[in-house]
This record gives structure tokens, sequence and C-alpha cells, in this order.
């Protein structure tokens, strides 16, 4: 099992730029709450990468196009959080909750209870 990170942005040295800077400009109509939340304007928030580096679970990242080419049956709003069992893929958190959470914290917080609940379910994680 491991989990998948999908931001609803593009690869690539220009676009992240670009991104940057409508995050920064115009925040609420940035398509990315994921990005938006674990990204400063140039790099991943320490905290975040804290919390990756001790998770005890693979993880995977993919932007959009890279997402799609991987998983191109899956129908998922991004972005996304999700769990991986074979060839399955579980939200864990969708894109609706993206609005709602506000910051790192609350987003480890949450994601902490709903791996609590994973972990229960599959103990031999």
């Amino acid at each position: 099992m491991k989990l998948v990170f999908v931001y609803n942005a593009e690869a690539g040295l220009v676009r992240g730029f670009m991104d940057s800077i409508h995050k920064v400009a115009s925040p609420s109509t940035y398509a990315c709450g994921l990005c938006a939340i674990t990204y400063g304007l140039t790099s991943m928030k320490p905290k975040w990468r804290t919390w990756l580096k001790e998770l005890d679970i693979q993880t995977e990242f993919f932007h959009r196009a890279d997402f799609w080419k991987a998983w191109p049956d899956t129908r998922v709003a991004l972005p996304a959080i999700l769990l991986e069992d074979g060839h399955r893929l579980t939200p864990v958190i969708g894109a609706d909750a993206f609005t709602k959470i506000k910051d790192v914290d609350q987003l480890i917080s949450v994601l902490e209870g709903r791996l609590a609940k994973v972990k229960h379910d599959h103990p031999t994680l």
C-alpha cells in the first residue's frame, strides 16, 4: 500500500513558476489546494517535508498529466490524496476537502486520523 498525492497542477519549471505567482496573486482562484497548503512560494514547507519523511507508508507524487497517464481509467477530482492498494485507488482526502483544510497542521491532523482508520482496517501495514 502507498499514499498517492496528486496535485492539480502541471509539472515543469515554467509551470511551477506560474503556479507560484497565481497562488500568491489570486489564492481564491488557485486550483490546487494541496499545493497551496504544502508549498510556499518556491519549495515544500519544512513541517510537511519532515512529516512525510517520518511516515511509515510509501508515498508517490503526481502532477495532473502524469497521474492521468499512470491511471487513465481513474475518475477523481483533483487535487486528491489516495490510497493505492494493488491496482485500486481509494480516496483518503478528496478535492472538496481542500477548501476546508487551511494549513499544514490541519492537513496532517486529518491525514493521521484517516491513516489510523486504514491501519485499523489493515493491521498488516
